[in-house]
């Protein structure tokens, strides 16, 4: 592909100059999937703090399923995400190992007890997926750049399996990658990093696509050639996407395609 094309391709999509390759978040950007974690997070913690609070005499608030997910979960690995949490809550608990079962006071077994209630959650409302952002990896897919799924998820091949969307993407860097690589997670750039080598192209050509704050921190220290917030949730959402890092803000990815017509028609 030459400068002048990448050129011209990325402006269509509303993108920096010479895109050659888009990388994706999967929950809140490509499915409405960070809505069931959400839940699934509050109900797990919740449980939680509620037996520690018992057992210690303290009195903590429950789980706030809008500013605790965002800031302290949202976008994490699963291990990550509950240290930040229990941190914020000056809570120390060991983070005993993948054997614990659901419900053990430990890292690990907070971890169980939440995929157990994301898994059951999943089975009741299944994967929505956001129509916009699959139009707009179609549009990228026929403008010739590649796709990936990056995300801290472990239950990505099965969401895009019944979604009915893995086809559309080159390759994808999950949970289990995340941890078989030793990959640091967000807001470290690594699983972004992994997802550009995956595609073949260096990071200053592609574009992470995000709604995570620690997502977009991730595509900002990788020096990404665009990194895309999405706002799924509104209120000061769009502005704290751009304080962390996101260089252009939507509301749906569609945004994006509609913008490059736009220019076309003037």
């Amino acid at each position: 592909m030459g400068d002048d094309d990448g050129s011209d391709v990325s402006a269509g999509l509303g993108l920096a100059p010479g895109a050659r390759g888009c990388l994706f978040d999967l929950d809140g950007v490509l499915t409405a999937t960070a809505k069931i974690h959400a839940q699934a997070w509050k109900k797990t913690f919740d449980t939680f703090l509620n037996a520690y609070d018992k057992r210690t005499g303290r009195t903590d608030q429950p789980f706030d399923q809008g500013a605790d997910y965002e800031n302290y979960v949202d976008g994490r690995t699963r291990e990550d995400g509950i240290r930040s949490f229990l941190a914020s809550r000056d809570i120390k608990i060991p983070d005993g190992g993948p054997e614990d079962a659901p419900g053990t006071e430990s890292v690990y077994g907070i971890g169980e007890a939440k995929q157990w209630a994301f898994m059951s959650l999943l089975e009741e409302h299944g994967p929505q997926v956001y129509e916009g952002s699959v139009r707009y990896v179609h549009a990228a897919r026929a403008a010739g750049l590649g796709c990936a799924v990056v995300t801290s998820s472990t239950n990505c091949k099965d969401i895009l399996r019944v979604a009915g969307i893995t086809d559309l993407f080159d390759a994808t860097v999950d949970g289990h990658d995340v941890s078989a690589q030793h990959l640091r997670g967000k807001p470290a750039p690594d699983s972004y990093l992994a997802g550009a080598k995956a595609l073949g192209i260096e990071p200053a050509y592609a574009a992470v696509f995000e709604d995570a704050l620690s997502g977009v921190e991730a595509g900002h220290a990788g020096a990404f050639g665009t990194v895309v917030g999405v706002d799924r949730v509104g209120g000061d959402h769009a502005e704290h996407l751009k304080q962390h890092g996101a260089t252009v803000v939507v509301k749906d990815l569609s945004e994006l395609l509609g913008a490059a017509n736009a220019e076309e028609k003037r």
